[in-house]
């Protein structure tokens, strides 16, 4: 009987300390990350569907980021599920490229929107609203001040981190810089170091040298590093030129400033001074995904994640043209008809959500667009019942700024509603919608019915007749993938 209770007192034990262990996946840290493993993510909660009678107007802020869809490839690769908080809808969406049209009313980017059928729910419908910035010809494109601002410490040393990189930079400045450009090189372990003043592109021989000289070692002062990089580019700035800093980083920030909150307080102090920001994310382990995307989106830039030297050609070669931009802080603002729409729900875009105050308030920070750069956004509707065809649905008012400008522009696309069916409707919607499906799918999405990766895979294959760089082909070999896990 000892023996007994002995045992099943033991069972209890571990029980209870199992649980504990694994609470401690869906319980935020100190700085509100929530960890998963040892890699630290911002919790997603998806939204939900809201009434038009209780609000009727939407406001949320563009998202150019790709890097949530890399880094879930990674887990996929590597045989795991993602886990869901890794998972950014919109940055599914918006990691590939759309066939757009180029802009014809003098706005810097083209627009277009559409209602179509939704797939996983029958009676609803999908309304797609579409960006793409303008195209610059290569040789109209204003010269640019890059910062190459690069985490040397002791936990970027390995082959998927700083050695990744700095195949990646050097590829980079052999493909695509030239004399119209200068590159600055600043480092960070337990300090910063300017490893590079700025140099004129033409040299690209020192530029890849000093590249190729970095090696890893030390702890992490990225503030410092951050501090350093924007004072060079202010020293260098390029007036009514191009002016960027690429972070490139496991975000192991761990000396100095180096919370979450004190970060983004850092770049916001930083993002006004017309230097823009890009993100990159390397490796697995320590990689503190959460706080690298929050930077992005508080410091006018955009967060990508570099999980291959293909990655990092998808990146600085076939996406240069994203690092100008064509316009800042843009925001969507949605006002439905009452009595056309019942509810909506606006698919992915959870940290992108604005106040419906801050859509006409100019100091309020938001997405930026960078040339033939895509955005797609996905509204699910539901409609009343006595809504007819062609009856105007809502509309889509648009606030954007020119990258040296502080005030706003504002335009509006009225939208109505449309048979179309889901099979009819263009290819753009269908893939976004399947691209969607594929995200929701696989964080258990409650809103994504009874769809499954048979259903995704179809449609997208469906949906594949404009395939730059097949990048659709490659999605349907990781859906398989995902598929034979489950």
């Amino acid at each position: 009987m000892k023996n007994k209770v002995f045992f099943i007192s033991l069972f209890l034990l571990t029980t209870i300390f199992y649980s504990c262990d694994q609470k401690s996946n869906y319980y935020p840290n100190e700085d509100g990350l929530y960890n998963e493993g040892t890699e630290n993510y911002n919790e997603i909660v998806e939204n939900p569907f809201i009434l038009t009678s209780d609000q009727n107007i939407s406001t949320f802020s563009v998202d150019v980021d790709g890097g949530s869809f890399a880094n879930c490839r990674r887990f996929i690769n590597n045989g795991q599920l993602p886990p869901a908080n890794a998972i950014r809808t919109e940055e599914f969406i918006n990691y590939f490229k759309y066939n757009y049209g180029e802009p014809d009313d003098g706005l810097p980017f083209y627009h277009s929107a559409e209602v179509a059928g939704c797939p996983w729910v029958t009676d609803h419908k999908l309304l797609r609203i579409s960006f793409k910035g303008k195209t610059i010809p290569e040789g109209e494109r204003l010269g640019t001040n890059f910062v190459f601002l690069i985490d040397v410490s002791g936990s970027m040393g390995s082959d998927d981190k700083l050695e990744l990189l700095k195949d990646c930079f050097a590829n980079f400045v052999e493909t695509k810089i030239d004399n119209r450009d200068f590159v600055s090189i600043v480092t960070y372990a337990g300090s910063s170091e300017i490893v590079l003043e700025p140099t004129s592109g033409s040299d690209q021989n020192k530029i890849i040298r000093k590249i190729n000289n970095l090696s890893s070692g030390g702890s992490t002062a990225g503030a410092e590093g951050i501090i350093t990089a924007y004072e060079l580019a202010q020293q260098n700035f390029i007036t009514n030129g191009n002016n960027r800093i690429i972070l490139a980083t496991d975000g192991d920030f761990n000396v100095g400033i180096s919370s979450q909150d004190e970060l983004i307080n850092l770049i916001e102090q930083k993002r006004d001074l017309g230097v823009f920001l890009t993100v990159l994310g390397v490796g697995t382990g320590n990689l503190n995904e959460g706080t690298m995307e929050q930077l992005a989106d508080h410091g006018n830039g955009n967060y990508e994640y570099i999980d291959s030297y293909d990655e990092g050609i998808k990146v600085f070669i076939n996406e240069f043209n994203s690092f100008y931009p064509v316009a800042k802080d843009v925001k969507i603002q949605v006002e439905f008809d009452s009595l056309v729409v019942k509810s909506y729900r606006l698919i992915g875009y959870e940290n992108r959500i604005l106040s419906n105050d801050d859509f006409e308030n100019d100091s309020t920070d938001a997405g930026d667009l960078g040339a033939d750069q895509d955005v797609t956004a996905l509204y699910e509707l539901v409609l009343q019942n006595d809504a007819t065809i062609n009856q105007k649905t809502l509309t889509v008012n648009v606030r954007y700024k020119t990258p040296t400008n502080t005030n706003s522009q504002v335009f509006s696309l009225d939208v109505e509603n449309s048979n179309t069916s889901f099979d009819n409707a263009t290819e753009n919607l269908r893939f976004a919608a399947a691209v969607s499906a594929f995200a929701m799918i696989m964080r258990n999405s409650e809103y994504v019915g009874t769809t499954n990766y048979n259903d995704v895979i179809s449609w997208i294959q469906d949906a594949s007749t404009y395939n730059p760089f097949n990048y659709k082909t490659e999605l349907l070999g990781l859906i398989d993938l995902v598929k034979n896990m489950q």
